[in-house]
């Protein structure tokens, strides 16, 4: 009887994958062909001649000719290059910023059991629900009566208060996957809890932190609203770009639109194989 059953069933090719399978690949296909879409239309446009984008209609969806005279007119045009700076140092002290205040933090929620630790995890997650306006305008007003209004810092310590909250969740969440009992044997020989957190929770956990850096950074190049209401003079690009979309020509808004996303696609890169780590490690 067992026979029978067993030649009854119909045995699966290898190699070949379900309907299932297949069906739920193309809806991924689709989503992800979605996604790039956008950033297609961009890219072709922003190598493209500046006449054949300022004058030419209608545009093709594969370019004739490719150049970079609309990115060289973009480079150059007043105020940008100082502004691409101001954006690249803003992020790279946003990073530093979170990750100082938050890898304590985060430790201190994974390791330690105290009252109302729920409550502040749920508390940091709340930041992120209300509006943008609620946090900038105080923080513009604290700006202008300690002389940071309209610097570099303060835009900074802006994108910090807005990415802190889930860089704490972040690296508490890396931090629990590390086991205690490695900190208990590098303690017991002779090392201190700061000694064994930098020599062997931090090194464990650089995948989650490298995740953590990575959120920090692409909020902060992002980030339009904040820049512009704290800022006046010394505006980051993304702040920039849209202060001039309604006045700037179409090659220059392509152009913008492109510069915006490669220094994120950049960072994410150079980061994809902390990130791979860090997501097979969440998936066990």
């Amino acid at each position: 009887m067992m026979l029978d059953v067993q030649e009854a069933t119909p045995r699966r090719r290898p190699g070949r994958a379900s309907p299932q399978r297949l069906l739920a690949y193309g809806v991924a296909v689709l989503i992800t062909l979605f996604m790039l879409f956008p950033l297609y239309l961009i890219t072709i446009s922003a190598i493209q001649p500046k006449s054949a984008i300022d004058f030419g209609y209608p545009r093709a969806l594969v370019p004739q000719r490719l150049s970079l005279e609309t990115l060289w007119f973009f480079l150059n045009y007043a105020g940008v290059p100082a502004a691409l700076g101001r954006s690249l140092v803003v992020g790279l002290l946003t990073v530093v910023f979170a990750l100082v205040l938050g890898i304590p933090a985060g430790y201190a929620i994974a390791r330690y059991s105290f009252r109302g630790r729920e409550l502040i995890q749920v508390l940091l997650v709340s930041v992120r629900a209300f509006p943008l306006i609620v946090l900038a305008i105080p923080l513009a007003v604290v700006f202008l009566d300690w002389n940071l209004y309209d610097t570099v810092l303060s835009v900074a310590l802006l994108h910090t208060a807005m990415a802190l909250p889930f860089t704490v969740l972040i690296t508490s969440s890396v931090f629990i996957r590390v086991p205690v009992e490695l900190e208990e044997a590098a303690m017991s020989l002779g090392t201190s809890r700061l000694g064994a957190v930098l020599r062997v929770v931090l090194p464990l956990s650089l995948p989650g932190l490298a995740t953590a850096a990575l959120f920090a950074f692409v909020l902060s190049w992002n980030e339009v609203f904040g820049a512009a209401v704290v800022t006046q003079q010394s505006r980051t690009l993304p702040a920039l770009v849209v202060n001039q979309l309604t006045s700037s020509l179409p090659s220059y808004q392509f152009a913008g639109g492109f510069a915006l996303a490669i220094p994120a696609l950049v960072f994410i890169y150079f980061m994809r194989p902390y990130l791979f780590t860090a997501f097979r490690g969440a998936a066990r």
